[in-house]
């Protein structure tokens, strides 16, 4: 969703009875005065096991939603020795967050919630998930 000039949205559990998890998550576009715009996906679990599936970015690459930002987020699910690595480059940041789960970032363990942020350039190392769902963010 893009708010630009102006939208009005909510979240909601339809269900009166199944819990819902959400994660609201706000990149500030570059540039201001933008049209409202929304956009929805759904990547299946088989997209995103044991990897980082690219589910929105600038240029709306590999299927990717499109943001108005210098901005890559991925997703992943993780179990056992299921993987993943990215490269961040020099002047790039990023943000790791567990929506769910436990695995562990290079040497640091991370639990539901938890999450973690760095700078490049350096190559992250997902690993050893606990039936894991994450985001990164690749940031400017």
């Amino acid at each position: 969703m893009s708010a630009g000039t102006g939208v009005l949205h909510s979240e909601f559990n339809p269900s009166a009875d199944e819990e819902a998890h959400l994660l609201q998550v706000w990149i500030r576009p570059a540039q201001e005065r933008l049209a409202p715009g929304y956009e929805q996906k759904h990547f299946g679990d088989a997209e995103k096991r044991g990897r980082l599936r690219l589910i929105a970015s600038a240029d709306a690459a590999e299927g990717s939603v499109l943001i108005h930002q210098d901005a890559r987020v991925y997703a992943g699910l993780f179990d056992g020795a299921e993987r993943a690595e990215l490269a961040l480059p020099a002047a790039r940041r990023a943000w790791v967050h567990v929506a769910r789960g436990a695995l562990s970032l290079d040497d640091t363990r991370l639990g539901a919630g938890d999450g973690a942020g760095t700078a490049g350039p350096l190559h992250l190392t997902l690993h050893a998930g606990e039936a894991a769902e994450v985001l990164v963010f690749d940031l400017p």
